[in-house]
């Protein structure tokens, strides 16, 4: 009734505010109608229309300020609502219990007595509608906390003899719910306890009213969050439905009423007045009663007694769940993600929360590997220093790999994702270029560089490396270049190429001039690759029909362009090279060429005079060549499209010396016990790395591509998520699939084994999660049950240390609980799980992470605790990697800052043994090894209770 009550003033109040913002329009068109016969009134129409507007106006404000008067009501009515069942089924067993006592003294049956499931009504939604029906014997006002009521004189006209219930109710004792000479069991008593805060509206309401009898409001908190099920009171009602004691149908004349239960928390008034203080609406009782045994009925309802009680003592104790909730009054705490308020609830080891000291950890990380290379879009980016080290890039690092040391040193002034590189003619400076609005290309002539920058125009920018200033700039094309470079033997002149077009550009004191070479008979090509420059000054290009042109200078054609003719760069000579295009060539001592294919794979060296000498084809694995570099004559290194650097000869073949992801990827975990982990993404590759030897163990290939996986904790067998619902266990030896399922249609997000390994927990975007049975060390997995309850796709989760219950996040930001050992029955108390210890902790929304506190509950993508419970990384939207000291749950908790990434950061992991950790990007198609420095040994318990019972503030931030 009271829901049903509240919903009603709600639904009102959004109605007239409705009516009231549409009247204006129609207030108008009266008065324009009244107006049509004449003009002469038009200023006192539209002053009339103004004074009319703002009173609307004025009402809508006031419309406005009850609506959120009744959304606020609407709330507490939300919190008081569960204990005011608990108090209506106290109350009817009381009241049954004192009525069958009184019939089996006398012999009269009272008509109020019938049963108890008469009174208690149910909406459609399983919450108590209604209050207890009764009529008491009149009697003299009592104490007794739990059956309190005014006192009734003699000959007082007392309407249908409602019960009425004092506002000073403190308490609620289920002594008398019990069956005569039934002892009361500890844990059966269930007590309502008053809201702090509203005693004083009472007695000023009190002092306002003395001396007139009405209806006292109770305000009470609720201590439970789970709505009675109204199974058992509907089989009560049944029961006695087939006994024949009372029909639904047949009103009852002269059945008396109570008055039902003012449910206002405030005293407050306002604009609402549906619902009045004090008002008595008394309930028509519609089950009539018929006369039976008297004896018959007194066991009916001390049956009925008994069983009401025997379900109160089977529920967790309402007397000690009500001193939870009013502990709990300023025990939880809030945060908001795109204005949803999200409650979590501080821990009982936390005395003075307000108080807790933030801290940045004291560990720090340190950039230990970069695994993967960026080839699939990128041209000419790996080359081979005198030091013997390889230099590429990917992301916003630019990787130095010492090739036979197999050590990595990194430069990370980037900011943005690298695009380009160039190596300066003393083999020792490097030029690099990143996104950062507009996309660089350039080459080195030793005391400039020349820069092509991706806005419309591809801007062509000369600069002095020395001072770091621009020396010259001109609009090169609308097309896309791909290109540029200084002659060797000639400073003052430029190459560029790019989409349909050769430019020969000569720079004189800061003033460009372009020459564009002419094609002439041979066909041209959509794409020129790359070039070039021979020994004997000519231009080499590659194209993307697979041809090696020789460019060349001509003299002025006088005959054909008349006096004043220039000489041109034509075409001197074709060669035939590839099938496809030609993606790279690599100049060699003594005038040799090597070109590398697209569409065959292959490696051609070729004479100074072009005639191929030697070839080789790469594996179709790595992909087609993207570039070559040269390093020793015979040596080389090749960067291949699908993100592999080889290294071989032509007669040995090539070895993959580095290795990556080739598009986004998601799936990260780390062995239970090993130094290696395992990544999988939108590339179907799943991929198993080893942390100490920094490189890839093996990798397979699935029909469809990975999103998450997790280890077993016995370390033999890997659970891959996939995109469609299905997911497969891999043996780490064999690299077989041991087992296979399918659970629903959509995309899977989490795969997450208990501690002990018995359970497999599936978190799938179908908005539920499936538990598995597993048995025979991770090869055989058996349907145990599925948790259904969120209401948007699952995103993360976590296992209690004792493998019974399991917590989650959930895209629309909720945080639910379940106990799995119970048949995974969601947890409504969300307060009784405030202090359960959990094995892992990826869940990005909870009390103990809730530091981050990001605007956008998207832009935290990831999280892990480290297995020594002492920190928290963070991987978010903005390339960074945050370590938090664990625990973290005041908002803008101080953190360390690591860049190195260039697209979303999408997964982070430590390592067994916390020595590392483990960060993956988006679209980078990176992997960044951080290791794990400094740090302490204390337990993160330690350090909450004593930040607890501290006073002093928190410092500043500290960023590195």
């Amino acid at each position: 009734m009271f829901y049903c009550q509240k919903r009603a003033v709600f639904i009102e109040l959004i109605c007239l505010l409705d009516s009231f913002i549409t009247s204006p329009a129609s207030s108008g068109h009266f008065v324009d109608d009244a107006s049509a016969d004449s003009s002469t009134e038009f200023p006192d129409r539209a002053s009339m229309m103004e004074v009319r507007l703002q009173a609307q106006e004025d009402e809508i404000t006031l419309l406005k300020s009850s609506l959120a008067d009744a959304l606020r009501r609407i709330r507490l009515h939300d919190q008081l609502l569960p204990l005011l069942k608990q108090q209506l089924i106290a109350d009817s067993c009381t009241s049954s219990r004192k009525l069958s006592l009184s019939s089996a003294a006398d012999g009269i049956r009272h008509p109020a007595t019938s049963q108890l499931s008469d009174s208690i009504m149910t909406n459609t939604n399983g919450h108590i509608g209604s209050s207890v029906s009764m009529k008491p014997i009149p009697k003299p006002a009592t104490t007794d906390r739990s059956t309190q009521t005014e006192p009734t004189l003699p000959g007082q006209d007392t309407g249908n003899d409602r019960v009425l219930l004092h506002r000073r109710v403190q308490s609620l004792q289920l002594e008398d719910a019990l069956p005569p000479g039934q002892p009361v069991v500890e844990g059966t008593r269930g007590k309502l306890h008053r809201v702090p805060g509203l005693e004083e509206e009472d007695e000023e309401q009190e002092e306002d009213e003395e001396g007139v009898e009405q209806e006292k409001d109770l305000s009470w908190m609720s201590s439970v969050e789970e709505p009675i099920q109204p199974t058992t009171i509907r089989g009560l009602q049944r029961e006695d439905f087939q006994d024949g004691s009372c029909s639904p149908e047949e009103p009852g004349p002269g059945s008396p009423s109570v008055r039902s239960i003012d449910q206002n928390p405030s005293s407050r008034s306002g604009p609402l007045t549906t619902i009045q203080e004090g008002e008595k609406k008394p309930l028509v009782r519609r089950n009539s009663e018929k006369l039976g045994n008297p004896e018959r009925q007194r066991k009916r309802l001390d049956k009925k007694a008994a069983s009401s009680a025997n379900l109160l003592t089977r529920s967790p104790s309402l007397e000690n769940r009500a001193k939870e909730l009013i502990a709990s009054a300023g025990q939880s705490i809030k945060m908001f993600i795109r204005g949803r308020p999200i409650t979590m609830y501080i821990p009982s080891n936390i005395q003075n929360y307000e108080d807790l000291k933030m801290e940045p950890p004291s560990e720090r990380l340190e950039l230990d590997w970069v695994y993967g290379y960026r080839g699939r879009d990128c041209r000419a980016n790996l080359y081979f220093l005198p030091t013997g080290e390889a230099v590429y890039f990917i992301a916003c690092v630019v990787v130095l790999y010492h090739i036979n040391n197999r050590t990595q040193r990194h430069y990370r002034k980037h900011t943005d994702c690298v695009r380009c590189l160039t190596l300066h003619p003393d083999k020792v400076r490097v030029a690099s270029g990143q996104t950062s609005g507009v996309d660089k290309d350039g080459k080195d002539s030793g005391a400039f560089l020349c820069v092509i920058d991706d806005s419309n125009e591809h801007m062509l920018s000369v600069w002095d490396c020395n001072k770091g200033t621009k020396h010259a700039e001109v609009k090169s094309t609308n097309e896309a270049v791909f290109a540029v470079e200084f002659n060797p033997s000639d400073s003052t002149n430029i190459i560029t190429c790019g989409k349909s077009h050769v430019y020969f550009w000569t720079l004189n004191s800061g003033q460009f001039t372009k020459k564009q070479g002419i094609f002439g008979k041979y066909k041209k090509p959509k794409f020129i690759q790359c070039f070039v420059f021979s020994l004997t000054g000519d231009v080499l290009t590659g194209d993307s029909e697979g041809n090696i042109l020789t460019w060349g200078k001509s003299a002025a054609d006088v005959k054909t362009l008349g006096k004043g003719a220039k000489e041109t760069f034509q075409i001197m000579r074709q060669t035939r090279a590839h099938e496809g295009s030609v993606f790279t060539l690599c100049p060699l001592q003594g005038g040799a060429l090597l070109s590398g294919g697209g569409k065959d794979r292959k490696i051609i060296r070729w004479s100074a005079d072009l005639a191929p000498e030697r070839e080789c084809e790469i594996p179709e694995k790595y992909g087609a060549v993207r570039t070559i570099a040269d390093v020793d004559g015979e040596e080389l290194l090749v960067g291949t499209t699908r993100n592999a650097i080889l290294r071989g000869t032509f007669s040995d073949g090539f070895v993959a010396i580095v290795q990556g992801h080739v598009d986004e990827m998601w799936g990260l975990a780390t062995h239970p016990s090993q130094n290696i982990f395992l990544t999988c993404g939108h590339d179907r590759q799943v991929c198993l790395w080893n942390t100490e030897e920094h490189k890839l163990d093996w990798c397979i290939t699935l029909e469809e591509y990975g999103l998450c996986a997790g280890f077993c904790p016995n370390g033999s067998v890997v659970s891959v998520g996939l995109s469609t619902g299905r997911w497969m266990v891999l043996d780490l030896l064999t690299r077989e699939v041991v087992s296979e399922f399918t659970d629903g249609n959509e995309q899977l997000s989490v795969m997450r084994y208990s501690p002990d390994g018995s359970f497999l927990a599936v978190g799938s975007h179908d908005n539920f999660i499936y538990i598995y049975n597993v048995t025979e060390s991770g090869r055989r997995y058996a349907r145990f049950g599925k948790c259904n309850g969120h209401s948007s796709f699952i995103t993360h989760l976590d296992w209690s240390k004792d493998g019974k219950y399991i917590m989650s996040n959930s895209g629309d930001y909720e945080i639910l609980y379940w106990d799995i050992a119970a048949g995974c029955k969601l947890l409504r108390n969300r307060f009784e799980s405030k202090d359960r210890e959990w094995a892992s902790y990826t869940c990005v929304l909870g009390f103990h992470v809730s530091g981050w506190r990001a605007s956008d509950g998207t832009d935290i993508n990831a999280l892990c605790r480290s297995h020594s419970e002492r920190m928290v990384a963070v991987a978010d939207d903005f390339c960074k990697v945050h370590l938090f000291q664990y625990p973290c749950p005041k908002p803008k908790a101080p953190s360390h800052k690591y860049d190195g990434h260039g697209s979303h950061v999408t997964n982070v992991c430590f390592t067994h043994s916390d020595s590392h950790l483990l960060s993956m990007g988006g679209k980078d198609t990176c992997i960044l090894q951080w290791s794990v420095m400094g740090g302490g040994v204390s337990d993160s318990r330690e350090r909450l209770a004593s930040a607890s019972s501290t006073s002093t503030s928190s410092p500043e931030p500290a960023t590195s």
